[in-house]
Parts: C-alpha cells; sequence; structure tokens
C-alpha cells in the first residue's frame, strides 16, 4: 500500500489541518466553479461537478459556499482559469506531480518552479515524471463500512481494478474512464463512499527511511499545497513509518 493513510496521519501530526481549512475551501469551490462552468450546473447531470461537489462535503465545506460557487459559474462573473500539470523531482529524487488551476500561466509555472528549485529539486518537462504513475480512479470507504472480503467482492462485481484494505479503510481502484459508474454501483451496494475522484498513483514508490529526507520533501509539499494555483501534489513515495512518527 502507498501510504495513503501514512500521509493523513502525517498531515494531521503536523497540525496543519486548521491552518490550511480556508484554502482548501477555497480549491474546493475553484474546482466545483469551473466542473460547473464547464458542463452543466446540475450535479445529476455533470460527473466532474458531482464528484467535486462530493468531494467538498466531505471535507466539510458549508452548503451555502457550495452552492455560491456553482452560482458563480452560472452567473458568467467566475474567472477563467487553466489546467495545468507541472511535473519534476524533489529531495532524493523523489518524482511529483503538481496539478494547478490558474488565471496566469507564468506566474504559477515561475512559482512552482521556484519551489522546486528552493528544495534542491528541479522541474521538468511534462511527461518527465507521470509515466512512474497511472492515472486512476479512487474511491474510499471507511474501514468500518464491511470486511475486506465483502468489499473486494463488490468491487469486482462493479467493475473495480483493484482493492487494498487496511485499519484505515478500503481504498478502491478503476480506470479513470469507470470512476463515475464504479462508484454508483458500490454505493448502491455498500453505502456512500468517502470519496470518489482521479489521481495519479504511483508504480513504485521509493521508500523514505531517512528523517532529513522526509522532513525536505514534506516541506517541499506544503510549500506547494500552500499555493492558490496549487490544486493537488502526488509524489511517489511512502515514508517508513518510524520516520513518519518523527514528523
Amino acid at each position: 500500500m502507498a501510504g495513503h493513510s501514512k500521509w493523513a496521519n502525517i498531515q494531521h501530526r503536523k497540525g496543519r489541518q486548521d491552518g490550511i481549512r480556508s484554502k482548501l475551501f477555497s480549491k474546493l469551490s475553484k474546482e466545483i466553479t469551473v466542473a460547473a462552468k464547464m458542463g452543466d450546473p446540475d450535479p445529476d447531470k455533470n460527473p466532474r461537478l458531482r464528484l467535486a461537489v462530493k468531494e467538498a462535503k466531505s471535507n466539510s465545506v458549508p452548503k451555502d459556499v457550495i452552492d455560491r460557487a456553482i452560482k458563480k459559474a452560472v452567473g458568467g462573473d467566475a474567472e477563467n482559469y487553466d489546467e495545468i500539470r507541472y511535473e519534476g523531482y524533489g529531495p532524493n529524487g523523489i518524482a511529483i506531480i503538481v496539478e494547478a488551476m490558474t488565471d496566469n500561466r507564468n506566474r504559477s509555472a515561475s512559482n512552482v518552479r521556484s519551489y522546486f528549485t528552493k528544495s534542491g529539486g528541479d522541474m521538468g518537462q511534462t511527461g518527465s515524471v507521470s509515466f512512474m504513475f497511472d492515472r486512476k480512479g479512487e474511491i474510499l470507504f471507511k474501514a468500518d463500512i464491511a470486511d475486506a472480503d465483502t468489499v473486494m467482492m463488490a468491487a469486482l462485481e462493479a467493475g473495480a481494478d483493484d482493492v487494498e484494505s487496511d485499519e484505515e479503510g478500503h481504498w478502491i481502484y478503476t480506470s479513470d474512464t469507470t470512476l463515475f459508474e464504479v462508484n454508483a454501483a458500490l454505493e448502491a451496494a455498500l453505502g456512500e463512499s468517502e470519496h470518489a475522484k482521479l489521481v495519479w498513483k504511483p508504480q513504485a514508490p521509493t521508500e523514505i527511511t531517512d528523517l532529513e529526507t522526509a522532513q525536505k520533501l514534506m516541506k517541499l509539499i506544503d510549500t506547494l499545497e500552500d499555493d492558490d494555483d496549487v490544486q493537488t501534489v502526488t509524489g511517489n513515495f511512502d515514508i517508513a513509518e518510524e520516520i513518519a512518527a518523527q514528523l
């Protein structure tokens, strides 16, 4: 398993959740607005918007904030954002993918390049590291929704590709084109999922076993995530539990 729950635990230990709450709300609202602007403003008729709203709700974004983000798109007063993917190498050669939505490409590219450089890394060309990841749909259910065998059977019947279960939850993976359908089938069988979204899944995560590298890497990720233009940051790493406990 590529450390999903470990990553969450690290973020929790670092005490960043409250500090980044408003910034997270802003990023989720931006995705909702863009999804609504690109398609139908009704989540039931717009799969991308439906998943964006689901992700916002799972992160406790208030209903009025969600509604306001949709109305912003419908009203025609939403900014025009470009969706861009940046790729590069962080400390110790860890591959990192950064997804951004920006109204100023030059600003975003300059900022992201600066973050990589200051961390001792290097921003590369598009495609320079993405070949080390698979574009997948990821669906998460809480651990107590059912036992691992039950979830596995439901996932296979729904058309999922893979399931990874641990004490934290059940992580179900689909192709990037079947996420919506598989999630709907699983929710009919098991109940509502925690989240359902497209992710970059590392093919062979690098195990980080020294504290200094882990600290440098998490500092870079924190810096990237604090940028208003950045939506998601993904790396091909897994931090050893004894190291994660010290972060």
